[in-house]
């Protein structure tokens, strides 16, 4: 009897919705968190609620991306589903700050398969020709959710309960489980699995404490006590993976990947360029809100040229792939993201709202070429029985990049602020608690509001300053690519001859 083939389409439906629930989950829920807290009394464990799910989901990302390889696609993007769905209910019933928070994990754990593995299906289902284009339709559900989330979280906190924040994916989870179940098909894999289970713990220990350690500084209150021992762990954890892995039969990640001096090249830059983004998505909101006193509901808005030119971008990138070297894709990718940097790097206080669309908008083709040239060039250069591992690796890459910026960010934003505080008698920091929201910025002394402005400019101009510095070093790491200047394509091709 013929096995069914796929159905492309429908599953690409699933792979966006399965992307867009995981971007959107992410960021909604801050939305609702204050009510949340009012709700269950929990206002020392409120940022918990967000970082936990970011942990463990960077966690579980390389675990994924092996599994993917050793047991096929589908079982390990429904297995993430499935938590992902458990642990959505659970949030949604929480009592508890700390119950919920235990929830948030076990859902983190469940979407830290639905990025990667995506994009593993996508490599998978569509020609190279075809796959870039798709990969940057795919992406672009990051930008729409960052533009949707406060909308879709303000209105179902006002017409329901924040519950329904967590409630609504369960259906929805469903669907998108009812498409992978009876729409995907792949070949049965017959070889025996072995999971490396030892260097999974020292793998994941390292990836706890690492992230664990941005998140602390990230904190208005930095315990350097803390950090430091999560940084000795996750130090220590690191020698102990990389020790194993150099050792076992069937390791969760090779370290012949690292043997590539393009493959390790593509990655750094996909982690400084999606640093960058944080800088952008974050803080222009921040900007309009703050200084040019634009509700929350359309601060987002100023952003979503880059989500929209983002999809421009990656189809373009389709072309440059078969044509290019990646080194040279990045040099074009980066001087759209550079124009960008410095824009924003000296932008005068008083900039008009419409000069954001521009802005961002150069930034869009920029990342929509960087992350999915990237993507797909870590993707062909790896045998394919690695394509899990080299795409989990490079949505990893991406993360830690995201993760450790957001911190050195919030920390450059305060020590910019406080600066900027202590030069100017009767402001402190929580009239710029204040000045960040629109609604609360009408309870200050309208005579401080130009110095509150410009002291929240300093600040944001040290973070656009740092990001600058991160562009500038994509372009630097970009140039160390000193290998063969061949196309993905003649990479791939290569490859496939040397295993033949």
């Amino acid at each position: 009897m013929q096995q069914r083939k796929t159905n492309v389409m429908a599953v690409t439906v699933a792979i966006y919705v399965a992307t867009f629930m995981s971007a959107i989950e992410g960021t909604i829920v801050s939305t609702a968190l204050p009510t949340i807290v009012g709700d269950l009394h929990g206002v020392s464990l409120m940022n918990w609620v967000f970082s936990i799910y970011l942990l463990t989901n960077a966690m579980m990302t390389p675990i994924y991306g092996k599994l993917t390889d050793l047991v096929g696609r589908k079982p390990v993007m429904q297995a993430g589903l499935i938590i992902f769905i458990i642990g959505s209910m659970m949030s949604g019933l929480s009592n508890s700050m700390p119950v919920l928070i235990f929830w948030r994990a076990i859902q983190g754990i469940g979407a830290g398969a639905l990025m990667p593995v995506s994009m593993t299906i996508i490599a998978d289902i569509y020609s190279f020709e075809r796959r870039a284009k798709v990969l940057g339709f795919n992406s672009s559900a990051w930008g729409i959710a960052s533009v949707l989330a406060p909308l879709i979280g303000g209105l179902i906190v006002d017409k329901l309960s924040w519950h329904w924040i967590f409630f609504i994916n369960v259906p929805v989870g469903l669907i998108t489980l009812f498409l992978f179940q009876f729409y995907l098909r792949e070949p049965k894999r017959h070889n025996n699995v072995k999971i490396d289970y030892l260097g999974s713990f020292w793998l994941m220990l390292f990836l706890l404490c690492l992230m664990l350690s941005f998140q602390l500084l990230g904190n208005a209150t930095i315990s350097w006590v803390a950090v430091g021992t999560a940084w000795i762990i996750s130090a220590l954890s690191l020698w102990l993976f990389i020790r194993r892995e150099s050792r076992t039969d069937e390791p969760v990640i090779s370290m012949d990947l690292f043997k590539n001096h393009t493959f390790i090249i593509q990655n750094a830059v996909a982690a400084l360029v999606s640093g960058f983004l944080m800088a952008v998505e974050v803080y222009i909101p921040t900007w309009t809100q703050g200084i040019l006193g634009v509700p929350a509901s359309l601060a987002g808005f100023a952003v979503t040229p880059s989500s929209l030119m983002w999809i421009v971008g990656s189809f373009v990138t389709g072309r440059l792939l078969a044509k290019w070297a990646p080194r040279r894709i990045l040099y074009l990718s980066l001087a759209f993201i550079l124009v960008t940097s410095i824009c924003l790097a000296w932008l005068p206080v008083n900039t008009a709202f419409p000069w954001f669309f521009l802005i961002t908008a150069i930034g869009g083709v920029g990342f929509g070429i960087t992350i999915t040239a990237t993507t797909v060039t870590s993707q062909h250069l790896v045998p394919a029985e690695n394509v899990g591992v080299a795409t989990s690796f490079n949505t990893l890459s991406r993360t830690i990049g995201q993760t450790l910026m957001i911190s050195i960010f919030g920390i450059a934003l305060n020590v910019g602020m406080n600066q900027g505080i202590q030069h100017h008698a009767g402001t402190n920091m929580a009239m710029m608690n204040k000045l960040i929201n629109p609604q609360t910025a009408t309870q200050l002394p309208s005579h401080l509001l130009p110095t509150l402005h410009r002291i929240l400019y300093t600040g944001l101009h040290w973070v656009y300053l740092i990001g600058l510095g991160l562009v500038i070093l994509a372009f630097i790491v970009n140039s160390l690519d000193r290998g063969p200047q061949k196309t993905a394509a003649q990479h791939a091709a290569d490859l496939n001859q040397n295993q033949d």
